[in-house]
């Protein structure tokens, strides 16, 4: 029986052929640590060209491409490298501070260029409510780079609960995060304010929110009431090395929340940089008809920390079927999510994670924030665009 069961989630991917016949040109706005793994994976697709890109420190884009021996022009900022119509491009990839994704992905959309925008979306609501307007004036594809549901494990998830198994979801609780890993081996960037503006909110907890919002399609958030806190973040001696990095700490390093879905649908959220426990716990999705267990992982990397476990009822008799892990390499993830891109690009298709979902992940971030300020349960408002 319980073989029947797994058969229900089985599916087969297609094997993709690629047209060479025309290039995309491709510019990076933003040359850090994140943009190399979008140059590696750009450089394994053989229909793109990388000829642009633009970083606000003096010499660190023409770095960037001697790093990767790739011969592309270099800029100083997003804005001339998108006003240069001698370029052509086709597309960018943003991969710029939190702060600047809003302000870089407009100006690209406004010049017609289609953009594959890194996580976070953004930082406020607002602006992702602007970005959604200029992308919807331009009618070019924007996607917002969330990898992690391509892998296979991600998507047995989803076919899961769209599989009836669970009957109707009414409890979710997700989250995850590290004991210690708040990423300053990347310098300070994800911490201060006026560059990260969010973090571990930010960072990986738009990862988790995402991995159950996309497996239940989505439903509009209703109601928030938040928690954030930086008890790790400041201080000094978390950081032997650099002491100094806790008077920069300017963001969350662990939040938590209670949000109310529509369709009466409650989600328990919990998200953590450091923390003094190895999990805040597993992923639960309790249904009428069924539960679903999703271990955690140590650190978000993109896939599900283990074999799931669904528990039903089979003829009257309670029981549990062990889905069993997806062979999925993880570090083919992004090239999964650059591809998708390009498909959608290319072929005029829809954005593989679009910006009409990706704004109730905002919204909810962006709701955990206020309310944690304001100390009260809040309203979520998301405007039609």
């Amino acid at each position: 029986m319980a073989e029947n069961i797994l058969d229900r989630f089985k599916d087969t991917e297609e094997e993709v052929t690629i047209d060479t016949s025309r290039k995309l040109r491709v510019g990076i706005i933003g040359t850090g640590w994140i943009a190399e793994a979008h140059m590696v994976s750009y450089l394994n697709m053989p229909d793109v060209e990388v000829v642009a890109g633009a970083d606000l420190v003096e010499g660190k884009a023409e770095a960037f491409f001697r790093k990767f021996q790739v011969e592309a022009k270099c800029y100083r900022s997003h804005k001339e490298m998108l006003d240069d119509e001698s370029l052509e491009l086709d597309a960018v990839s943003v991969c710029t501070y939190n702060r600047t994704h809003a302000e870089c992905a407009i100006y690209a959309l406004k010049k017609g260029v289609n953009v594959l925008l890194e996580k976070p979306m953004c930082v406020t609501l607002d602006e992702a409510v602007e970005i959604c307007k200029a992308e919807k004036e331009s009618q070019k594809v924007l996607s917002i780079g969330f990898q992690p549901r391509l892998d296979e494990n991600m998507k047995m998830i989803k076919k899961i609960v769209e599989s009836g198994e669970l009957g109707k979801v009414y409890y979710i609780q997700t989250g995850g995060g590290r004991r210690r890993g708040i990423p300053t081996p990347y310098g300070t960037s994800f911490i201060e304010d006026k560059t990260a503006g969010i973090g571990a909110l930010g960072d990986i907890g738009c990862y988790s929110l995402d991995m159950v919002l996309n497996a239940i399609g989505y439903p509009k958030p209703l109601t928030v009431s938040g928690y954030k806190s930086n008890f790790f973040g400041t201080r000094p001696d978390y950081y032997p090395t650099h002491p100094e990095y806790a008077k920069k700490f300017e963001v969350d390093d662990f939040a938590a929340a209670f949000i109310r879905l529509e369709g009466d649908i409650i989600l328990d959220f919990r998200i953590a940089w450091a923390m003094n426990m190895d999990t805040p716990g597993d992923t639960i999705i309790l249904g009428t008809k069924g539960g679903l267990r999703i271990p955690s992982t140590e650190c978000w990397n993109g896939s599900v920390g283990g074999p799931m476990i669904l528990y039903h009822e089979i003829c009257g008799q309670q029981t549990e079927t062990v889905i069993p892990i997806v062979d999925s390499d993880v570090s083919k993830l992004f090239d999964k999510k650059i591809r998708s891109f390009l498909d959608a690009v290319k072929n005029g298709t829809p954005a593989p994670v679009p910006t009409s979902q990706i704004i109730y992940n905002q919204a909810i971030i962006d709701g955990i924030f206020k309310s944690a300020e304001a100390g009260r349960e809040i309203e979520i408002e998301v405007p039609e665009i």
